[in-house]
């Protein structure tokens, strides 16, 4: 594809994106990208980057947009990216060329509003926080409140393309054979500085139709998630409960480090959800896991009381810690999500609870940053559960020092940790 062709393909991206807003962006993109086989993956990744970078500073472009008079299409938005980005008109004025394949020639109204922007850059002194920050409006103080003085260097790095993470698979492999075996593909990895088991690719690659991703040896996850696994500090053994599984990707985890011994129960209350994580399971080696779908009025739950060493709940949430990999997200969240998810935690801690055995410990995980969904949760969940305490992270020997901050939680952010921002509390029930 020719520069001007995906320029065009990136605006069209964009506006299948915004056709579903409040479907996540890159369901949309895989969508438009299996419609469209025949464009190349070096193509593809030029008209996603673009589109990309259009979402991660959206707020900030159809500020200048509405400043110069203007609305904020997708053709626009993905011009006005490029002009805030230092391009001349004239340069970006030819890209809209009207050629074969490439975007419709600017008409009078959008190259007048395009001048307008010409010198300019994505910052104003005019510019409401907020906007610059890249989060709406009714959320800002919650950010405030989590970050303070250093929200705006905290959000700037939120705002940023996130690495590739991969976690080793050791069941199977060694972190040095999993390297050799990326290279080979010509893939570089380098191991990551907190997990032991982590490996980064500094861009997005296409791992998952390699050797490697095929054979079970890595596995696609955040090197946050990766530390939030070894929070739970499991041994082989053990009887574990991974009370909101998903598609598994802690589940493996926790199966790794329990080297395929003891048992670990992977519930969740989606049907699909815990199907998927059938062909992960089978790719890794793993032995060890059941799964089981919650339903109202399980009777399951009833005789497993109080039975765990471990409970893990990595509760739905805002997603806001991964807001690097997800820029979209911030363009869909509203108050009702968030209150609506506050009480959902609230429900699933205290279910969770009912399986822990005295003694064994409820492992309660986000990806938010917001306090709200945090450490806020536990305060209230302490409160009402006097045989809980808080097990601080520092005293869990597999969490690497340099993971833990001053309080008793870890808690993870893309600017301090290189993660994607993560919470986790550790809540010992008492001895019998």
């Amino acid at each position: 594809m020719t520069p001007s062709a995906r320029l065009s393909g990136a605006i069209d991206l964009l506006a299948t994106v915004e056709a579903s807003p409040r479907r996540p962006a890159d369901a949309s993109a895989n969508d438009y990208f299996r419609a469209r086989r025949y464009i190349g993956s070096g193509d593809r990744r030029a008209v996603s980057d673009r589109a990309w970078k259009v979402l991660r500073a959206r707020f900030r472009i159809t500020w200048w947009l509405a400043r110069v008079g203007a609305g904020a299409t997708p053709r626009l938005l993905t011009a006005a990216s490029l002009m805030l980005e230092g391009w001349q008109f004239t340069g970006v004025d030819q890209a809209f060329s009207g050629g074969q394949f490439g975007p419709e020639p600017l008409i009078d109204v959008e190259r007048a509003a395009l001048r307008k922007l010409e010198g300019r850059n994505f910052d104003h002194p005019d510019m409401p926080d907020f906007i610059r920050a890249e989060v709406p409006e009714w959320i800002f103080p919650y950010f405030v409140k989590r970050f303070g003085d250093s929200l705006m260097a905290e959000m700037a790095v939120l705002g940023e393309p996130a690495p590739l993470d991969l976690r080793v698979n050791l069941l199977k492999t060694t972190r040095e054979q999993a390297r050799a075996v990326l290279g080979g593909e010509g893939i570089a990895a380098e191991n990551t500085t907190l997990s032991p088991f982590g490996l980064r690719i500094p861009e997005r690659r296409a791992v998952t139709t390699g050797p490697a991703f095929q054979a079970g040896l890595v596995e696609i996850q955040d090197e946050g998630s990766q530390l939030v696994a070894l929070l739970c500090d499991v041994a082989p053994g053990m009887r574990v409960l991974d009370w909101c599984a998903g598609a598994g990707g802690k589940t493996l985890a926790l199966a790794m480090m329990m080297d395929n011994k003891g048992q670990i129960v992977a519930a969740d209350v989606s049907a699909p959800r815990l199907e998927g994580a059938v062909r992960r399971l089978r790719r890794a080696g793993v032995h060890n896991v059941e799964r089981h779908l919650t339903e109202s009025g399980d009777k399951w739950a009833k005789r497993r009381a109080k039975t765990f060493d471990r409970v893990l709940v990595d509760a739905p949430c805002t997603g806001t810690g991964t807001w690097r990999r997800n820029p979209d997200a911030r363009l869909r969240i509203t108050p009702t999500d968030l209150s609506e998810l506050r009480e959902k935690q609230a429900k699933i801690i205290q279910t969770a609870a009912g399986f822990v055995k005295p003694g064994g410990r409820m492992i309660y995980a986000t990806c938010s940053l917001l306090a709200e969904e945090n450490a806020d949760q536990i305060e209230k969940f302490l409160a009402n559960n006097a045989d809980f305490s808080v097990m601080p992270a520092a005293d869990i020997a597999t969490v690497p020092r340099a993971a833990i901050g001053a309080g008793p939680y870890l808690s993870l952010t893309p600017r301090q940790h290189g993660t994607d921002g993560f919470f986790g509390a550790v809540l010992v029930r008492a001895a019998a």
